[in-house]
Order: C-alpha cells, then sequence, then structure tokens
C-alpha cells in the first residue's frame, strides 16, 4: 500500500470503529495527517477526556498514553509502539524522589509532565514546558524541588526569583545533544534566521536564542512572526511541520542530531495495525496510582488556570 492508501484505510477504520486518534508533535508528517488532534502530551490529554470517542489511540511515547489514562479512565487507551518510552521520563523512581523529599523537608516536589505514573503519585504538583513558570509562581510555597529536568528548571528558576528551587539532575537526552558550538555554526550559516528553541536544551542554548518556549510556543512563533527565516531548537519534525504550515518561509535544524528515536519509531503501517486491532498496547493503571497520580495533575490545573 501506498502512504495515501495506508492514511485512507486508517481514516476509513477509525470513523467504522468511533476511533480517537492522538499524535504528538514530534510524530512523522504523515502521521499527523490522520490524526483527530496534534499537539503537546497534556493537550492531547485534555481532548481525549473531552471525545466521545471509547477508544483512544496515541503515537507518541509511554508516559503520554499514561497522563490519557489517568484523565480517562473510562476509555480503552492504546500506546501504538509499546517500545516507544521517554528516557527522561524514565531517570527517576519512587524512592529517590522519597529520599529527596526526606531530606528537603517541607519542599513541594513540582514535576514535569514528562514523568510516570508511577513518579506522578509522589509528586505535589505537575507542570508542562509552557505552564511552569505560571504555576510555579501560583504555588503558594517558596520552596520547590523541581524534576526531573535540570535544563528546564533552570530555566523556571530564573523567571521565579521569588522562590527557592531546587534542580535534580536529568533531562532530555535529545535536547541535550546540542551545544552553543550548533549555535555559532547556525548563527554564521543563517545569519538573517531567528534561533527559537526549547527550555529543554542547555542554558548556553537557550540563553542565545530569540525566542524560548515550548514546542505549541515555537510553532506559534513562527507561525505568527514577521521573520521569513528560523533556526529550529527543538525536535526536527518541527522543521518539516512548520516548512508544510508555512511555505512561504524557510525553517533550519539547530542540528540534525535534534531526532527523537523513541518518537520515529512509531510507523503508519503499525497505526494501520493499531486501528485494525492487531498491534499495539493497551495502557492499564491500577485505580490506587491513578487517583494519586491525578492528584499533582489537579493541582497543575488550579494553578495554571
Amino acid at each position: 500500500m501506498t502512504v495515501f492508501e495506508t492514511q485512507q484505510e486508517i481514516l476509513r477504520l477509525k470513523a467504522e470503529k468511533d476511533i480517537c486518534i492522538l499524535a504528538h508533535s514530534y510524530q512523522a508528517r504523515e502521521i499527523t495527517e490522520i490524526a483527530d488532534f496534534v499537539g503537546d502530551s497534556y493537550a492531547l490529554s485534555v481532548k481525549a477526556a473531552q471525545v466521545p470517542n471509547k477508544t483512544v489511540i496515541m503515537c507518541g511515547v509511554r508516559f503520554m498514553a499514561e497522563t490519557v489514562k489517568i484523565l480517562s479512565p473510562e476509555k480503552r487507551v492504546i500506546l501504538v509502539n509499546g517500545d516507544a518510552g521517554c528516557p527522561m521520563a524514565e531517570q527517576m523512581d519512587v524512592d529517590l524522589i522519597e529520599q529527596l523529599k526526606a531530606m528537603n523537608d517541607g519542599f513541594k516536589v513540582v514535576a514535569y509532565i514528562n514523568t510516570t505514573a508511577e513518579l506522578k503519585t509522589v509528586c505535589d504538583v505537575c507542570v508542562t514546558s509552557s505552564s511552569a513558570v505560571k504555576i510555579i509562581n501560583a504555588m503558594p510555597e517558596k520552596d520547590i524541588l523541581f524534576i526531573p529536568d535540570i535544563n528546564l528548571g533552570t530555566y523556571v528558576n530564573r523567571q521565579c526569583p521569588d522562590k527557592n528551587i531546587k534542580l535534580v539532575s536529568g533531562g532530555c537526552p535529545t535536547h541535550c545533544r546540542v551545544s552553543s558550538k550548533h549555535v555559532e555554526k547556525a548563527r554564521a550559516d543563517h545569519p538573517n534566521a531567528l534561533l527559537l528553541v526549547h527550555p529543554e536544551c542547555m542554558p548556553e542554548v537557550w540563553e542565545n536564542a530569540d525566542y524560548i518556549g515550548s514546542t505549541s510556543g515555537i510553532m506559534g512563533f513562527a507561525k505568527k512572526s514577521e521573520a521569513k527565516e528560523f533556526i529550529i531548537g527543538t525536535e526536527n519534525s518541527i522543521v518539516e511541520h512548520l516548512q508544510y504550515d508555512c511555505p512561504d518561509k524557510i525553517f533550519y535544524p539547530l542540528s540534525k542530531s535534534l531526532v527523537c528515536q523513541n518518537m520515529k519509531i512509531t510507523t503508519l503501517p503499525e497505526v494501520l495495525a493499531c486501528v485494525k486491532g492487531d498491534f499495539g498496547e493497551d495502557i492499564e493503571i491500577d485505580e490506587e496510582t491513578r487517583l494519586k497520580a491525578k492528584k499533582c495533575i489537579d493541582k497543575m490545573i488550579e494553578y495554571g488556570g
């Protein structure tokens, strides 16, 4: 089957079986084209909770599917490729965070949404890259333990001078592949381009950016900007999506190494097999874990408005 024929069969089957397909922005174009919703992990989870479909297929990584299940326990949630994990989400475990809490009495644990459901059970508040500054500033507590991304945490710390934020060494291996040398080269190669960077990159990268923001923030900035050239400092699929969406502009990757292999292992034929019922992993979370994990997401909504 051609790509087009595969897409058409997926669209036919998902309508026939009343399936909602979610695709993270880092998925390939041929996958985002057949999705009902495309966006970041939390936005997709909210959408999943709002749709009437009883079955939701996640084209992304495990923690994203878990977040959907936490918010929509009554739905069947299927992760297309069960091997699609997130190294950052899996860097820390419950025992480590319990030890850190014991060493930092009174500190509230703020978890980036890129964490497992199990880890969320011992955290107080959840944040996304776009909401972290707003939420932490809105929290009444001053003492914060931020996990797991030290780069995002450093960015948030600088934006929240009234808070006492302690960081733990962890982060996204993909975004950590780029350095100030990549910035220097990209700036030299494309002197008229604006540099748009995700805060999961190291400070030496985003300190020199024209815009720092989440994936959705980067895409929104590029689309609205009057500039014509952009260097994109996040997963390279965003370069492709923006080039499709803004054919009158030019987009360059900050580095060819900005590729998340976990996102890329999900393929269009696998999505088709999943819709047919021949592939994919059902996400199951026991009710005690789900309710404990949901508490920090509920706090995110409370403080984030």
